[in-house]
C-alpha cells in the first residue's frame, strides 16, 4: 500500500503539486477562522441555579430552598456532583456532570426537576437557572465613569442602554451588572395615619397592585370599521402612584399620598463596586457563551461600545480593566515566537546537516504543509487555537522533519551511488530510494503516535489541558508522513538535480570525533556497561529528590488579592475598608495604576460573595515599566503593606485561575481540606483545629479557613397564640417585618424598556436602630395597631455567614496555597500531622481537594496507561523485526533516555508535573525511533552477509548523521521554549527540559551502548558463534 501510493505520487507529480497548492490554501482558510482562546476551555459541563429570598437566613434558605432543590436534583444520570452554598439572601445550587454531556440537555434535566418542586418553594423568591456560561465566561470587564452623573443614573446607563447592547453581540450569554444603586420608588407608609385609618401594609400592597395595569377590552364597531378598546391604568410617574385611593370610609378618600411617602429610593443592596481609593463605581462584566471565541467576542463587545459612544449622555466614559483579548494576544504570541524561533533553528541545522541547500529546502518544505494540514483537522474536531494545541505543534516541530530527512537524506544517497553510472532515469532511483525506507519511516511515525495515546485517555482538568497538545501532536505526525511519502518526493525529484560525492562538513567532523569512541567502546564493553548501570542507579537516587506537583502556576499577568473582614461587616463599612486599602496600595507600589474592587454578591448571583468577602482587582503597569524585578517582588511588597491593615486576612490569585479552582472544589486554592459533619460549630471548630496546624507545615502560605461565625442575628420567635388573639398569622408577622426592613415588592413601573420596581419598606430609623424596631407596631386586618413585643420575643445571637453543601452533606474547608515546595510532599506532611492531632467525632469525616486531588488522579491514569502503550510499541517492534531479542533490545533505550530528563528537572529546579510527564513520554517515542534505523540497518548489513563487528562499526558509522540530526533538530526546536517568558510559558518550560535532557542521554547511549547490546544479544549465541567461526573476527572484541 506504502509502495503504491509513493509509486502513484510519482506519476502523477503535477496533480501532487495542484493537491499541495489546495491543501495549502485550505490550511490558511482553516487557520483564519480557527477559535483562538489563551487556554483550552477547561470547564465541566456545568449547570447553576441561582435563587435570590431577599431577607432570609442561611439556615433558613437551605431548609426550605436548597435541601428541597438538591432532593430534586440528585437523581439526575450522568450527574458528577453537586453543590451548593446558602448565604444571605440568596441561594447557589451547582449540579456538575460527566465530561461530554451537552450543556442543553443538561439544562434541561435541571429545568424538569426546578419546574416539578416550583410548587414547595416558599412565596416571593425568583431565579432559576444562572446563564450558558462557563467559569472562564468573564471575558471583559468596564467601569462607567462620569462625573455629574449619580450611582442610581449610571447604573441604569448600563441596564437599560449598555446591557441590551451588549447581549445582541454573538457569543456573548449576559451581561453581570456589579455596584451602583438599582433605582425604585420607595412607599413609607406612616404607622400613626395607617393605624387611624385602620389600613395594613398588605392592603396597601393589594391597592398598589390593582392600580397599576393596562388592558384590551375588544373591539367596537363603527359602520364598516372597527374601534380597539384599550383600558390605560398603568403608574407612569410618582404622582400616579400618589393618587392611588388606599380607603373610603364615610364618604373620605384617603390616597396613598395621605397615608406614605413615595420618594425615589433604591432595592436593598446585596454588593457594592469601589474604584482607586477615590469612589464607589459602577461595573459591567460581559460573559461569554460556552465554547465561544474570545478573541471575537471582545472585538464585538469593543466595537458595539464604540457604536454606542455618540448615543451616551455627554461625559460619560466606559473604561475597560480586563479584557481576555489581551491575555490571548499574550498567551498565543508567547507559543507563536517560540514557533518561528524553532522553524529557523531547524532550518540551519537541515543546511549544516545536508550540506545541500535544495535538500534542506525539500525538507523544509514539510513543516508549514504540516502544520497548515494540522489546522485543517483541528477545525474540522472543533478544536481552538490555543497555548495548549499551538504548544503541542512548538513540541512535535522537531519531529515532523524526521520522516521527510530520511527520505531525502535516502534519495541523495542513492543518487550518489547512481550518479557516475547514469544507467536509471532519476525518477526511478528516488522511488527506489522512498521505497526502502517508506516501513521504517511508517513504523517510527506509527510508534511516536502510540506513544502520545495515553494522553488521550487522561480526564479531568488535565485531560482539558493535555488532550490537545496530544491531538495537535497526532494531527502534525500523521500529516508530516503522507506528505513525507507523497509531496515530498516529488518535490526532491525536481530539485535535487546534481548531489555532491562527499559528505558535508558538520557530519564529517563528527564521524572523526564518533570514530574513536566507538572504537574505544567496543573493545572497553565492560567499562560501558558498569557505566550505563551506574547512570541508572543515580538517576534513580535523584528521582526521589524530584519534587511531584500538578501543573506549574501560570502568570496570566493579572493580580486579585481576595480580602476578608469580619462576618458581622455593614455594606457601608466594606466599602469605606477597601477604599482605605486602595488608597494604601496606590500611594506606597507604583506598579498598581489602578484598582477595581467589588464586595457582596453580583446582580446574578455567579459568585455568590458575603459582604465581608471582596475581591481587589489590580491595574498594573505594563512590565517594562516596572522598577520591581518580577511578580513574586510585586506580590511581596503587596504583602508588606497589607500587613499593616488590621482586621483583615487575604491571598492571591489571578481571574481564570480563581473561577477554574472554583468549579472544581468550589473553592479557591492549590488545596482544600473539606471537612464533612452535620452541627456548624463543630465543623467551624474542627476547620480552626486544622487552619492552626496547617499554618505550622512548611511551605504553607496564605491558610485560611473562610470565618462562618459571627454574625449578629437577632431572633424574633412568634406568639402563635398572642398572633391568633389579634387575627394574625405568623406569615402575617413575617410579610410586615419583612415590608419593615427589606422591603416587599409592590409591582413595577414600565417606563419605555425600563422597568422601576416599587417596593414598600418602613421609616429609615426602623433600619438603623434595634430599639425602634422592637417598638415596631403591626395594624391587624380589622383595623387595630399592635406592638410587635406582645406579638412574639426578640433575642440576639450569633449565626453562620453560609452554609456550603456538597452531595446533601455540610462542610466546612480549609484553604493552602503552597509555596517553595512541591505539592505531594507538602500533603504528605501535613495528612501526617493533622491524623496525629484532630480527633473527628463519630460523622464526621475529611477530604484532600484541589490540585493535588488532580495530580493523584493524573499519576493514577499515566501509571496504568503509559505501560499499556510501551506493550503495543513492543507489539510494533516485533512486526517490525520478527525478533522478540531485537524488540527488547530497542526498548532498553527507553530508561536511559529517562536518565537525561530526571537530571534535567533536578538540576533546574523543576518538579515532576503533567507537562513533565508529557516530556517524558515524548521522549519515549523519539528514543525508540532512533533505536529503530539503527537496529534496521545492522539487520539490512547482517543480510548482506556481513559479520556482527562490521555490521555494528559500518551500520553505526553509517547511520550517525540521521540519528545525530533527528536528535539534535527535536532538542534544539524545543529550545525556545526554554527561554520564552509569558502566559504559559512556565507549562512549556517542564516538557522542554525533560526532551532536551532526555535526548542528550538517548542519543549518546544509542550511538554507544546500542552497538554492543546488538553485539551481544540480537541473535541467539549459537548463531552468534556460528557467525564469528564463519567470518572470524577480532578475538577480543568476539569473545569479552
Amino acid at each position: 500500500m506504502l509502495n503504491r501510493l509513493v509509486q502513484f505520487a510519482l506519476s502523477q507529480r503535477l496533480f501532487v503539486l495542484l493537491a499541495t497548492a489546495l491543501l495549502a490554501g485550505f490550511g490558511w482558510y482553516a487557520f483564519r477562522n480557527l477559535p483562538i482562546d489563551a487556554f483550552p476551555d477547561v470547564s465541566s459541563t456545568q449547570v447553576k441555579v441561582i435563587m435570590k429570598a431577599p431577607g432570609m437566613t442561611p439556615e433558613e434558605i437551605e431548609s426550605r430552598i436548597a435541601g428541597p432543590i438538591e432532593v430534586e436534583m440528585l437523581g439526575i444520570p450522568r450527574q458528577r456532583m453537586l453543590r451548593s452554598v446558602s448565604k444571605y439572601g440568596l441561594v447557589d445550587v451547582t449540579v456538575d456532570f460527566e465530561d461530554g454531556t451537552d450543556i442543553y440537555w443538561a439544562r434541561q434535566q435541571v429545568s424538569e426537576r426546578l419546574a416539578n418542586i416550583a410548587g414547595d418553594l416558599p412565596s416571593g423568591i425568583s431565579g432559576g437557572m444562572a446563564p450558558v456560561t462557563t467559569p472562564l465566561g468573564e471575558m471583559y470587564m468596564f467601569t462607567i465613569e462620569a462625573d455629574g452623573m449619580t450611582l442610581e443614573e449610571r447604573r441604569t446607563l448600563l441596564d437599560w442602554v449598555i446591557r441590551p447592547a451588549l447581549r445582541a453581540v454573538p457569543g456573548v450569554a449576559d451581561v453581570n451588572a456589579l455596584g451602583g444603586k438599582v433605582h425604585s420608588f420607595e412607599v413609607v407608609p406612616d404607622p400613626v395615619k395607617l393605624a387611624a385609618l385602620g389600613v395594613s401594609t398588605a392592603q396597601l400592597k393589594s391597592a398598589i397592585e390593582a392600580n397599576n395595569r393596562n388592558d384590551g377590552a375588544g373591539r367596537l364597531g363603527e359602520g364598516g370599521e372597527v374601534l380597539l378598546v384599550r383600558s390605560e391604568g398603568n403608574i407612569k410617574t410618582a404622582e400616579d402612584l400618589r393618587s392611588i385611593v388606599v380607603s373610603r370610609k364615610d364618604g373620605n378618600l384617603a390616597r396613598l399620598g395621605d397615608v406614605a411617602q413615595v420618594r425615589d429610593g433604591s432595592v436593598t443592596r446585596y454588593g457594592v463596586v469601589t474604584k482607586d481609593g477615590k469612589a464607589e463605581a459602577v461595573e459591567g462584566l460581559v460573559l461569554g457563551l460556552a465554547g465561544a471565541n474570545a478573541q471575537k467576542v471582545v472585538e464585538g463587545v469593543t466595537q458595539k461600545l464604540e457604536d454606542l459612544k455618540p448615543t451616551l449622555p455627554a461625559g460619560v466614559e466606559i473604561k475597560p480593566f480586563y479584557n481576555r483579548a489581551e491575555l490571548v494576544k499574550k498567551a498565543v504570541g508567547t507559543v507563536s515566537t517560540a514557533l518561528i524561533e524553532a522553524t529557523v533553528i531547524v532550518l540551519v541545522l537541515l543546511g549544516a546537516f545536508l550540506g545541500n541547500v535544495r535538500a534542506a529546502v525539500a525538507v523544509a518544505v514539510i513543516l508549514p504543509l504540516s502544520a497548515l494540514s494540522t489546522f485543517i483537522l483541528m477545525r474540522s474536531v472543533g478544536m481552538s487555537a490555543n497555548l495548549m494545541s499551538l504548544g503541542g505543534l512548538a513540541i512535535a516541530l522537531g519531529m515532523l522533519v524526521d520522516a521527510a530527512v530520511v527520505v531525502v537524506e535516502n534519495i541523495v544517497q542513492h543518487l550518489e551511488q547512481e550518479g557516475s553510472k547514469k544507467k536509471l532515469p532519476r525518477l526511478h532511483i528516488v522511488l527506489r530510494a522512498v521505497r526502502e525506507v517508506s516501513v521504517p519511516v511508517s513504523a517510527g511515525i506509527l510508534i511516536i503516535i502510540t506513544v502520545f495515546l495515553p494522553l488521550l485517555t487522561l480526564q479531568g482538568l488535565e485531560g482539558k489541558y493535555f488532550v490537545p497538545v496530544a491531538m495537535t501532536i497526532v494531527f502534525a505526525l500523521i500529516s508530516s508522513l503522507v506528505l513525507s511519502l507523497t509531496v515530498i518526493p516529488v518535490l526532491a525529484s525536481f530539485l535535487l538535480k546534481k548531489v555532491a560525492h562527499e559528505d558535508p562538513w558538520l557530519p564529517r567532523k563528527l564521524l572523526k570525533v564518533y570514530e574513536p569512541v566507538l572504537a574505544w567502546a567496543l573493545k572497553k564493553q565492560r567499562i560501558v556497561f558498569v557505566a550505563a548501570a551506574l547512570l541508572l542507579v543515580a538517576a534513580a537516587g535523584i528521582y526521589t529528590q524530584v519534587g511531584k506537583t500538578f501543573l506549574p502556576e501560570m502568570d496570566e499577568g493579572d493580580i486579585i488579592v481576595g480580602i476578608e473582614k469580619l462576618p458581622s461587616v455593614s455594606l457601608e463599612e466594606t466599602a469605606a475598608l477597601d477604599l482605605k486599602i486602595h488608597q494604601a496600595l496606590m500611594s506606597q507600589i507604583p506598579e498598581i495604576t489602578g484598582v477595581v474592587a467589588r464586595a457582596g454578591s453580583d446582580e446574578i448571583g455567579l459568585d455568590p460573595m458575603g459582604l465581608n468577602q471582596t475581591d481587589t482587582f489590580l491595574v498594573l503597569k505594563p512590565r517594562e515599566e516596572w522598577k520591581l524585578a518580577n511578580k513574586e517582588a510585586l506580590i511581596a511588597r503587596i504583602r508588606e503593606v497589607l500587613d499593616q491593615m488590621p482586621g483583615i486576612s487575604y491571598s492571591f490569585t489571578q481571574p481564570i485561575d480563581m473561577r477554574v479552582s472554583e468549579m472544581i472544589i468550589g473553592v479557591r486554592g492549590d488545596l482544600a481540606i473539606k471537612i464533612f459533619g452535620t452541627e456548624l460549630g463543630k465543623l467551624n471548630e474542627l476547620a480552626a483545629q486544622i487552619e492552626t496546624l496547617m499554618k505550622t507545615v512548611p511551605g504553607n502560605q496564605d491558610v485560611y479557613t473562610v470565618e462562618n461565625d459571627g454574625v449578629q442575628y437577632l431572633r424574633v420567635v412568634v406568639d402563635r397564640l398572642s398572633a391568633g388573639r389579634y387575627g394574625l398569622s405568623v406569615e402575617d408577622v413575617q410579610d410586615a417585618l419583612r415590608a419593615q426592613i427589606e422591603g416587599q415588592r409592590a409591582g413595577t413601573v414600565i417606563d419605555g424598556n425600563r422597568r422601576i420596581p416599587i417596593v414598600l419598606r418602613g421609616p429609615d430609623s426602623v433600619k438603623i436602630s434595634p430599639a425602634e424596631f422592637a417598638a415596631l407596631r403591626i395594624t391587624t386586618s380589622d383595623g387595630q395597631s399592635v406592638p410587635l413585643e406582645t406579638l412574639a420575643t426578640l433575642t440576639r445571637e450569633s449565626g453562620p455567614v453560609k452554609i456550603d453543601r456538597e452531595m446533601g452533606s455540610r462542610y466546612s474547608v480549609v484553604i493552602a496555597n503552597v509555596t517553595g515546595r512541591d505539592l505531594v510532599g507538602f500533603v504528605e506532611e501535613a495528612r501526617a500531622k493533622i491524623a496525629a492531632e484532630v480527633k473527628l467525632p463519630t460523622g464526621y469525616r475529611i477530604s484532600w481537594g484541589g490540585q493535588f486531588e488532580n495530580q493523584q488522579r493524573a499519576a493514577a491514569r499515566l501509571t496504568l496507561v503509559v505501560p499499556l502503550a510501551i506493550g503495543f510499541i513492543f507489539l510494533i517492534l516485533f512486526t517490525t523485526f520478527g525478533s522478540v531479542r531485537q524488540a527488547l533490545l530497542v526498548l532498553s533505550n527507553i530508561p536511559f533516555a529517562l536518565v537525561g530528563g530526571i537530571v534535567g528537572l533536578w538540576v533546574t529546579g523543576e518538579y515532576l508535573s503533567v507537562p513533565a510527564s508529557v516530556g517524558f513520554i515524548a521522549l519515549l517515542g523519539i528514543a525508540v525511533v532512533n533505536g529503530v534505523g539503527l537496529v534496521s540497518y545492522f539487520n539490512q548489513l547482517r543480510a548482506e552477509g556481513h559479520d556482527l563487528v562490521t555490521c555494528v562499526t559500518q551500520g553505526a558509522r553509517r547511520r550517525l548523521r540521521p540519528v545525530l540530526m533527528t536528535a539534535a533538530i527535536t532538542a534544539f526546536s524545543l529550545v525556545p521554549l526554554l527561554f520564552t517568558s509569558g502566559p504559559g510559558s512556565e507549562i512549556q518550560r517542564p516538557l522542554a527540559i525533560v526532551v532536551i535532557g532526555g535526548l542528550i542521554t538517548a542519543t549518546a547511549l544509542t550511538l554507544i551502548l546500542l552497538p554492543l547490546l546488538y553485539l551481544r544479544f540480537a541473535y541467539p549465541r549459537s548463531e552468534h558463534e556460528e557467525g564469528d567461526r564463519k567470518n572470524d573476527p577480532e578475538p577480543e572484541v568476539s569473545h569479552v
